[in-house]
């Protein structure tokens, strides 16, 4: 049996998601556990339905085969349902809009969505799948959207919501009727409850914000409560409700937040209650109103989001200009660090504020001479690391200052930039909480931790190092983070086991060794770059750095390193998607921190550069941006395909070494795409950074793809051999080439180590071999044997792709897989014993037995020996002559 299912409570949308729900699953039973709220009762009655609504009771749990669930996945939401969750054969299926938690139930298939409605997710499945909805369903369905919304007028509320009106307004959807079952007609007992709540309103300034909760006994009043939550906070224009009604021995709590300080979701949850960030819920037994209003107090002093500060949303460290500096000097400053303004210093102390546009039109004016402290503001303003972000604001306004310093024990410890002031102005606009670094409207994982996300994708064994590593970094006063394709690769779920960290505010080789010493383990050091490898016994290693910032002196040069901040750092990545952090101290273990949408472009699938210098600054990420989309089935954002095409115009390739080419092209000739990057750097006019003959096209492809069939083919044969896959890969791409070219290209990229270098030299004798057998010139395995004798085996692959004669292609296949490593069963010291004496002698047999191995005329050891024995008597009767 087939059940569709939702939360106890429900609602408008939960009963609308479930007749959504049943149309996808058309022989599953509706079932509630709970109660009808008076709204999905006068929904029943006005919209019919051609199926009933069972109880929960009246269902065999022993006959559930399938649990879809809508608008919920925690067990204790459920009702008796709950009882079957963890049943060995259970199949759950998972509709849900709600944040995730630590209880969450987990199912065979999950459609997990940030919108404003259940409803909505399930709508544009049916819509994608072509259904047809009744007039009626598609009212209900209609209804259910727009009482989770507000009428697609709450924060919560995204374009799916808007889309998914659209197809049922489409499908004949009668708003009307929506409006009726949206009406709530109060009684007189409802507006003396209204009243009620109204005088015993108190507001509690909680971390800088504002909470007023209201108190009521619901009496004789319709219980819908959480319509007059609504109808307060409208009336009052407040930002954060709670309502606590006492009802048939229990206190209800209704929480309604429209501030990005109070996630109404999380109180509830602390509470044993359930919701989102902006409309949540509590119910509580045995509990008085007053110690309810404690409880929820205590929650909320936990809980809620403090007004920022100037050190919450300053950049540091500061780029600083030390007085006395020369005006070309603070020029160059300003250049490298790509920065408009920058606070003046003298013994760590502030003097004033220097600008971009000030230095630039006195070096214009031949001033550049001069020190700084000449054409400095010293009429500037300051701010404590502790000032309010509201008194901030208000300065820059006021003043039109265009970057404030923040000044901690004396000295700077970071600047505010207008940039900042923006980036936080955009967030209380959007209305939503973040975790640190987030951007607003733009994570799927808005506000959560990844605790659960690591427990599920790490093994056990590296989830405790991970901890262990963030309580060595508490004893040390630094914060660690994951960061980079490693956390990147967490949220597409896929596999890699490569950790990254990072260390802001201290020394990450100090804390590096420390970690070591304190699991008995080795570090390796890099003081240049401030970075360590910590090595695990089993070989395992974890790369550690110190947050540092990257500048290039030139285009296509290596980066100079200096300290910095976690987001200075990431700023300098490659490109947005592996800008991702998650913190390891165990006070925020497990919090994403994402300063510039990362987690927004992995949703998109987009490849973005963080700047419009990144190819110019290191031309390689070209490249890589090909085989970061190739490989995830990503898009590159199509300013950063001008950006890459630009580069190619201007040249700036051509100040890029060799074995950083290679390094980048290597990595995308192991990938499994291989052969779309190559497509892709063919289009975007990249392939010319290899070689400029080279060339792509459809056969060239066909080509390339061969030859990648016979390295998988090879792999398959589970042999002893090592292979090198990239480099048959690389004589497919540079197939087109000369000898003495390939040699030059070769040594341009500093090919190293005897292997490698002995594959591109041996491709000329490759060849030759290849005309051979084409030509039936080897037509025994002997001869093949021969010819290929000494032939690296990637060459061997290379050819078995170049080949247009299947013969010759067998001929190669049964070469590696037989004749290559055939030996003879008698070795010299046999031979010496039976007789044969002469050391060239010996070798004249063993060839000769070896020769008629290879070609099935002998199969035995004895079968040699009676070759050995007839050489014996033939030599013995040239000696008798």
């Amino acid at each position: 049996m087939e059940v569709i299912t939702t939360h106890t409570n429900a609602d408008l949308d939960t009963l609308a998601s479930m007749v959504a729900a049943k149309r996808l699953y058309p022989d599953a039973v509706l079932a509630f556990s709970g109660s009808f709220e008076k709204k999905v009762a006068k929904a029943v009655e006005t919209v019919s339905m051609p199926y009933k609504i069972e109880s929960a009771k009246d269902i065999s749990l022993d006959e559930v085969t399938r649990l879809i669930l809508v608008d919920v996945r925690v067990g204790r939401r459920i009702g008796r349902f709950s009882e079957i969750i963890g049943r060995p054969g259970l199949d759950i299926h998972i509709y849900d809009h709600h944040p995730s938690t630590d209880e969450d139930i987990r199912g065979s298939s999950e459609v997990i969505e940030r919108c404003g409605s259940t409803t909505a997710i399930l709508a544009l499945i049916l819509r994608d799948k072509g259904v047809r909805l009744t007039h009626n369903e598609a009212t209900l369905l209609m209804a259910g959207i727009y009482e989770d919304t507000g009428s697609l007028s709450y924060p919560s509320t995204t374009v799916k919501d808007f889309d998914a009106s659209s197809f049922l307004l489409s499908s004949g959807a009668d708003l009307r009727t929506v409006a009726d079952l949206l009406r709530s007609e109060m009684t007189p007992a409802d507006v003396s409850l209204l009243n009620e709540f109204l005088r015993s309103e108190a507001t509690y300034t909680i971390g800088g914000v504002d909470i007023v909760i209201a108190e009521g006994d619901v009496g004789k009043s319709s219980g819908d409560v959480a319509s007059l939550a609504h109808r307060i906070r409208d009336i009052e224009g407040m930002d954060c409700l709670f309502v606590l009604a006492e009802a048939d021995g229990r206190v209800h709590m209704i929480a309604r937040s429209r501030t990005a300080a109070v996630d109404a979701g999380a109180v509830a949850r602390e509470l044993g209650g359930w919701g989102h960030e902006h409309a949540a819920s509590a119910s509580f037994r045995d509990h008085t109103v007053t110690e309810v209003k404690e409880m929820l107090l205590d929650a909320l002093r936990r809980l809620v989001v403090a007004r920022r500060k100037a050190e919450d949303i300053m950049s540091f460290p500061a780029i600083i200009v030390e007085a006395g500096t020369a005006l070309k000097g603070a020029m160059e400053i300003m250049r490298r660090y790509n920065i408009n303004a920058a606070p003046v210093v003298k013994d760590a102390a502030l003097c004033g504020v220097i600008t971009r546009q000030v230095v630039d039109r006195a070096v214009y004016h031949g001033l550049g001479g001069l020190p700084v402290d000449d054409y400095m503001t010293t009429d500037c303003v300051s701010v404590t690391s502790v000032t309010a972000v509201e008194e901030i604001r208000e300065m820059v306004i006021r003043r039109g200052q265009r970057l404030l310093p923040v000044i901690k024990d004396g000295k700077v410890a970071g600047v505010i930039t207008r940039t900042d002031l923006l980036k936080l102005l955009q967030d209380e606009l959007l209305g939503r909480p973040a975790a640190r670094g987030e951007k607003k409207g733009l994570s799927p994982f808005k506000g959560k931790r990844l605790s659960n996300l690591m427990k599920e994708r790490l093994p056990g064994w590296l989830l405790e190092i991970l901890k262990d590593a963030g309580k060595t970094a508490d004893a040390l006063g630094v914060k660690i983070y994951a960061v980079g394709g490693f956390v990147r690769d967490m949220l597409l779920r896929r596999e890699n086991l490569d950790v990254d960290i990072v260390v802001e505010g201290g020394d990450g080789i100090a804390f590096a060794e420390e970690f070591a010493s304190k699991r008995g383990l080795r570090v390796r050091p890099h003081n240049r770059f401030k970075t360590a490898v910590v090595i695990f016994p089993d070989g395992f290693k974890i790369d550690v750095a110190t947050a540092r910032l990257e500048y290039y002196e030139r285009p296509a040069a290596l980066p100079t390193v200096e300290a910095s901040s976690l987001k200075l750092d990431l700023y300098r990545r490659d490109f947005i998607i592996n800008t991702l952090a998650i913190e390891l101290n165990p006070k925020r273990f497990g919090e994403l921190v994402d300063f510039f949408g990362g987690e927004r472009d992995i949703k998109e699938k987009t490849i973005r550069v963080l700047h419009n210098l990144s190819f110019v600054e290191d031309p390689t990420r070209a490249l890589r941006a090909v085989r970061f989309a190739e490989k995830f089935g990503f898009r590159l954002e199509r300013h950063t395909a001008n950006l890459m095409k630009n580069a190619v115009k201007l040249d700036i390739f051509s100040g890029l070494k060799g074995p950083r080419l290679l390094e980048e092209l290597r990595s995308i000739l192991e990938e499994e795409t291989a052969s779309k990057s190559v497509s892709a750097l063919s289009e975007l006019g990249l392939l010319g950074l290899i070689h400029r003959d080279i060339t792509w096209d459809h056969d060239r492809e066909l080509f390339f793809e061969r030859t990648r069939e016979a390295i998988v083919w090879h792999r398959l044969l589970y042999t002893k051999d090592k292979v090198e896959e990239w480099l048959p890969l690389f004589l497919a791409l540079t197939d087109t080439l000369k000898e003495e070219d390939l040699l030059a290209l070769a040594k341009r990229f500093s090919i190293s180590g005897k292997k490698r270098i002995g594959v591109i030299e041996a491709r000329g004798d490759g060849l030759k071999a290849l005309n051979r057998i084409n030509a039936g010139l080897a037509a025994k395995n002997s001869g093949l044997y021969e010819l290929l004798r000494g032939i690296p085996l990637e060459v061997i692959l290379y050819l078995m792709a170049k080949t247009g004669k299947d013969s010759s292609r067998r001929a190669l296949s049964v070469y590696v897989t037989k004749s290559r490593h055939m030996d003879t069963a008698l070795k010299g010291g046999d031979i010496r014993r039976m007789g044969i004496k002469e050391g060239r002698a010996i070798g004249e047999v063993l060839k000769d037995i070896l020769t008629r191995r290879l070609d099935g005329q002998v199969a035995t050891r004895a079968d040699e020996e009676a070759i050995v024995r007839t050489y014996l008597k033939s030599a013995a009767r040239e000696k008798g002559v």
